[in-house]
């Protein structure tokens, strides 16, 4: 038998290296990523906490902080303008963790709630609560909700075949955005001009008027999203290996799957209903996050930290821009995330 018809059936050695300097240096820079964004997220909320129509300084504010200033300034600081602060930071991080776990889901960095129109679900709930039920801030912080996870349960049907296909769920929520987009223009031109404004002012998102009251709803859904993860486990960046490897690994995907895609949807909810729809920080978070820490897979408590300082930071920008005017928080989100597009599409051209 010549060499060319002999048959080797015998075993190679597959000899696996690790180097865990590369894995304590990645650990290393995701903590000084967070500390980092922390402490950015603290400034911005000290100098926030003075910006307004009586502006209180830096240094009176950590006074005020530290309880040791109780003139009328802290009644300014602590009743009037913490809400807004803590609304931001807790809504960004809720944001930036439902958009790391879309995209984790669909394996896309468009993948995110606001481009699988979760979005438009909320605002569709809220337009018909002030059409038909009169508005009032619970009445469309309910049915916002109820429209969300209305709108996620469908697009969740309509994407389901054999598993769920992150292309797929991405396709689908365009087209069921696209369907709901129409049924709200034919709301608005249907109810009166004082309905139709407010639920303009209600889809650009915003924290004008928020109170204490509208803190502990938040802060109790994100406690439930935090519980539901805890008991879930950290197995999403198992998940984008794909299914075979991840059953391989004694993971059930389809179950695994459902249950983060029910606390996304839940995070996002609960941002909707406290101040409408924002776009950009749930499709920018994760990916700023993810460039800053040099992480390959999903890092839940980076995409929080950076959410709550986009957030918060275009809140800034919402307050100072045409002080003593306020703009919604959305319009600068939204205008953020179209410099933040064109500036994937650059990037992109360039590597071509």
């Amino acid at each position: 038998m010549s060499p060319l018809d002999t048959v080797d059936f015998g075993h190679r050695q597959l000899i696996v290296r690790r180097e865990p300097g590369l894995a304590l240096r990645a650990a290393w820079r995701s903590v000084v990523v967070l500390g980092i964004l922390g402490l950015a997220s603290l400034g911005l909320a000290v100098l926030a906490l003075g910006v307004g129509q009586y502006p209180v300084p830096p240094g009176q504010v950590v006074a005020i902080l530290l309880g040791q200033d109780t003139s009328f300034a802290s009644v300014l600081v602590l009743e009037w303008r913490m809400p807004r602060i803590l609304l931001a930071l807790l809504i960004g991080a809720a944001l930036g963790v439902s958009g790391a776990i879309f995209q984790a889901l669909t394996r896309n960095p468009l993948g995110s709630p606001d481009v699988i129109g979760f979005d438009f679900g909320a605002y569709t709930g809220a337009l018909v609560a002030i059409a038909v039920l009169g508005g009032g801030y619970y009445t469309t912080s309910i049915s916002a909700v109820v429209g969300g996870l209305l709108t996620a349960v469908v697009v969740y049907l309509l994407s389901y075949k054999n598993g769920l296909a992150g292309f797929r769920l991405i396709i689908v929520g365009i087209a069921v955005s696209a369907v709901l987009s129409s049924v709200c223009q034919w709301i608005i031109l249907k109810i009166r001009l004082h309905q139709a404004i407010t639920a303009s002012i209600w889809q650009q998102g915003s924290f004008n008027g928020l109170e204490w009251a509208q803190v502990f709803p938040v802060l109790g859904g994100l406690a439930v999203a935090v519980a539901m993860l805890a008991i879930v486990g950290p197995q999403l960046p198992i998940l984008q290996m794909g299914d075979d490897a991840a059953g391989a690994l004694g993971i059930r995907p389809g179950r695994v799957r459902l249950a983060y895609f029910g606390i996304g949807v839940l995070l996002i909810a609960v941002a909707a209903a406290a101040a409408g729809p924002i776009s950009f920080v749930a499709l920018a978070a994760p990916q700023l996050a993810r460039r800053l820490t040099g992480a390959p897979g999903v890092g839940l408590m980076s995409a929080a930290a950076m959410g709550a300082f986009l957030l918060l930071g275009s809140d800034l920008i919402a307050l100072k821009i045409f002080a003593p005017a306020e703009l919604p928080v959305g319009a600068v989100t939204v205008t953020l995330g179209g410099l933040y597009l064109v500036y994937l599409l650059v990037v992109q051209a360039r590597r071509r």
